[in-house]
Formats: structure tokens, sequence, C-alpha cells
């Protein structure tokens, strides 16, 4: 469940909160009335130490004080500023690879509840080009990482492993922008990426602002389609294009799904441990340092 831990983090909060409202109001009071009245007996103050004996915080109120504002800072961010993910599969590669870990810029498009997800503020809109972490429109329960190809409007081809798109139009034909082949720059292949045994070919591709390296695997079969992009949605594809389910085989993703945009790398772990190794498969088996930083 994509959205467990947003909830599950919301709910532990807001009990610490009342918790600590609760003995703030109720028992802090009493407690207080309680060290009066002994000073007023003995005629003399208390020191800090007395008046804890004589009567302590609860436990478990204590620990509401101590942790409620920590998890509050932690909601607040994790809401409405970053939120980290891990990258589980080879769909976004070279970009980014199994064993990523990244943050999500939650700000980017617009902030929303952390359990309904409504809208709360507007603040922008995904640009062509951007790595975007949304909700998979057939299960909303699974976070997906796709870049964004196709803006509202849009007409995308993908033919012979080749994109084309014609960006959306005004009213009057005469003011539509011709249909654009997205061209590819064979790169040199100094760190080549497999499918099975077969070497994938590696690109460099122009999105909008956005320069970043594609794969190709030239023994796939040619996947072909048209899509014109509806308000208020958007058409994804994986860098790895052979590789990857996206928008050409389940659609379009709506304004209301998208979490955020992927800008930084902030730990990476190699993950080729052997079967018969006797640690656990999930455990990494190095740090790649290099990859480090912020993404495109």
């Amino acid at each position: 469940m994509a959205n467990f831990y947003s909830v599950l983090l919301t709910l532990v909060c807001i009990a610490a909160g009342l918790i600590w409202w609760y003995d703030a109001k109720v028992n802090k009071p009493k407690r207080e009335a309680r060290i009066a009245a002994e000073e007023q007996r003995l005629q003399q103050q208390l020191d800090a130490e007395a008046r804890e004996r004589l009567a302590p915080q609860g436990g478990l109120a204590e620990f509401a004080q101590s942790v409620f504002p920590i998890l509050l800072i932690i909601l607040l961010l994790r809401s409405f500023v970053y939120e980290p993910f891990r990258i589980p599969s080879a769909s976004m590669m070279p970009t980014m690879l199994a064993g990523d870990f990244i943050l999500v810029e939650k700000y980017s498009y617009s902030l929303r509840d952390p359990i309904w997800r409504t809208e709360l503020v507007n603040l922008g809109k995904p640009e062509r080009g951007d790595i975007a972490v949304f909700k998979y429109p057939p299960d909303e329960s699974f976070d997906y990482i796709k870049r964004v190809v196709g803006l509202p409007g849009d007409r995308i081809i993908y033919q012979n492993k080749t994109l084309y798109i014609q960006p959306a139009c005004a009213d009057t034909a005469a003011q539509c922008p011709p249909l654009e082949m997205i061209r590819k720059t064979a790169q040199q292949q100094n760190e080549v990426y497999f499918s099975g045994s077969t070497p994938l070919l590696r690109f460099t591709e122009q999105l909008g602002e956005s320069s970043h390296e594609i794969l190709v695997n030239p023994a796939s079969a040619n996947l072909s389609g048209e899509w014109v992009v509806p308000a208020g949605h958007y058409f994804m594809m994986g860098d790895n294009r052979d590789n990857s389910e996206d928008s050409r085989f389940w659609g379009f993703v709506p304004e209301q799904n998208l979490v955020g945009r992927a800008s930084f790398i902030w730990m990476s772990f190699e993950m080729d441990r052997s079967a018969d190794s006797w640690l656990p498969q999930w455990f990494p088996t190095g740090v790649r340092w290099q990859r480090l930083g912020t993404v495109e």
C-alpha cells in the first residue's frame, strides 16, 4: 500500500498530540493543584525533584510530549516538502537503477493532504522531461516513477523505437506546431547495460529542457501506437524503453495522481548478491557513491 506510511505516521502523530493535549489540559492542572496544596501545608516551596515525586507526569504522557514535535516535523516534511522513495526495477535505466533511493519534491506540482490526497494548493504543472512519481492508475495503492513525455492535448506517436510529439495546439489549425521526431544521439558504450544476454543501445534524448539518456533493446519487437493526451492527464514513459510498463500499455496519468518530481539520489546500493550467499538477497553488496546527486 503506497500510502500506508503516510496514513500510519499521520495517525500516530494525531494520537501523540491528543495524549499530550489531554495531559496538559486535564492532568497537569490536577498535578499543579496537588503541589500547591502540599506547599501550602508545609509553608514552603518545593524543589523540582520533590514536585516530581509528589505529582509525577505519567510515562505515556511524557513520551507523547517528547515525540509529538518530532513526529509533526517529520509529517510536515514528508507530506509537503520531500518524501523518500526506493527504485525497485530497471524501467528507468540508465537514469535510475534498482537500489537507488531518491527524494521526491512534494511541492513541485501541488500540496495534498497525506491521507485523502485532496489538493490544498496548486503550485505548478509537470514539464515535458520531468521524472515524476505518481499513483499507478490501474491500482493507486502502488507508486510508479516514469518520465513525463506527453502533456495535455499532445499527440504522441511511438513507432520503430522512435518517439514523435505534436504539442497541443490552439483552435486554429494554422497555429498548430508540426509533428516532431525526437532525435536520439548514440552514446559511447563505456558502460553496457543488458537485457538478458542482449546488450542495450544507449542514446541521448532531448525532451523539453531535459537532456537524458535512454536504452533501446535492438532484439525486442517494435511497439507502435498513437495517442492524444486528454485534458488534465499526462503520458509517461520509462527511459528503458523496451523494458518499461508505462502509458503505452495502461494509458494516461490523471493530474490528481501526481505525487511529486524526483530531484535527488541520496543513496544507491548495489543489489547483486549471489543465490548461494548466506546473507538475504535484499542485503546490499555495496554502495554506488558515484550515483549520488541530482537527476535529470
